[in-house]
């Protein structure tokens, strides 16, 4: 069984630490078995390309590394919260049809699902 983190992709959470603290993103990739994510503009690394067909030049890319996913908090949508774009705690409720969705700890209003 694979281990569960409390993000999706596509989710927008904040960094709570590390050297990004505060910097606000979209995950880009969830990677569960390290229990990490990527998020969109944070954690920039370069890589090296070596000459290729592709890349005749050669150069330097930017791109996001992972960030460990207790790192991160998922940000409350619902606008009459008192938490409304805050990072906020999660907990897993049971609709009426019996299917399990997230909910914010402070409003308890169903967080929707990112496709």
């Amino acid at each position: 069984m694979r281990p569960k983190l409390h993000v999706r992709h596509g989710d927008t959470v904040e960094v709570i630490a590390g050297n990004a603290r505060g910097v606000r993103g979209r995950i880009l990739r969830v990677i569960p078995s390290k229990g990490k994510v990527v998020i969109e503009g944070v954690n920039l690394r370069w890589k090296h390309l070596r000459r290729t067909t592709q890349h005749p030049q050669g150069g330097r890319i930017e791109i996001e590394a992972p960030v460990d996913a207790s790192n991160v908090m998922l940000l409350c949508p619902n606008r009459d919260c008192a938490k409304h774009d805050k990072p906020v705690r999660t907990r897993t409720i049971v609709g009426k049809d019996g299917k399990r969705q997230r909910a914010c700890c402070k409003c308890g209003t169903e967080i929707p699902r990112v496709e």
